[in-house]
């Protein structure tokens, strides 16, 4: 992809965003200092959460962005009926995630924001994901051995649990991972012909 000279920033701690964007072989830096606070008034509809908390991330960036800079912020929501799972931050939480999971369909939204010193675009990505019924040795298994601290719904679809316990998904694997790579290529292409 021709960036026409511009530079591509991505405002993301997460190692599964910078390893799906390398996959794109697009060059990019990361610096993911921000402001933003994450948090939402009560009465926003769930499945717009993400959009308010990329774009959020992307105008709470730490300092103005220069001509040539395209700065790209995410986020991802796990929501399972009208429960939305963050990160769990206990082996208890893990459990209760899973547990809640387990022989359900639940939706993954994850939303992007691409932002320059003009214009910016978010869009969002959701793809349903179905787990089997698991038992408490998979679940318990998965969180002593993978420790998923830091998903969102306290999975990664890549890992073991993803390999045993998910039946089938319609929609982006990528997104579930945490960025939509198919959608991201597309917007961005888009974006730089603007």
């Amino acid at each position: 992809m021709n960036l026409n000279g511009k530079k591509i920033i991505l405002a993301s701690n997460s190692p599964r965003r910078k390893e799906l964007l390398e996959g794109l072989d697009i060059p990019f830096t990361v610096d993911a200092e921000t402001s933003f606070v994450e948090s939402m008034p009560a009465d926003i509809p769930h499945e717009q959460i993400p959009q308010a908390m990329s774009e959020g991330k992307s105008l709470g960036f730490h300092r103005a962005l220069t001509q040539d800079e395209i700065l790209v912020t995410s986020d991802t929501m796990v929501l399972c009926g009208e429960v939305i799972l963050g990160k769990a931050h206990s082996h208890e939480e893990a459990e209760r995630m899973l547990k809640l999971l387990s022989g359900r369909e639940h939706q993954v939204i994850t939303a992007v924001t691409i932002r320059n010193t003009a214009r910016r675009k978010t869009f969002s990505v959701t793809t349903n994901v179905y787990f089997k019924e698991l038992t408490d040795e998979e679940i318990n298994y998965y969180i002593d051995n993978f420790k998923p601290y830091d998903k969102a719904g306290a999975y990664g679809i890549q890992e073991w649990i993803g390999y045993v316990g998910i039946s089938r998904i319609e929609g982006s694997f990528y997104n579930v991972m945490g960025f939509p790579t198919h959608r991201f290529w597309e917007e961005l292409q888009s974006f730089l012909k603007d």
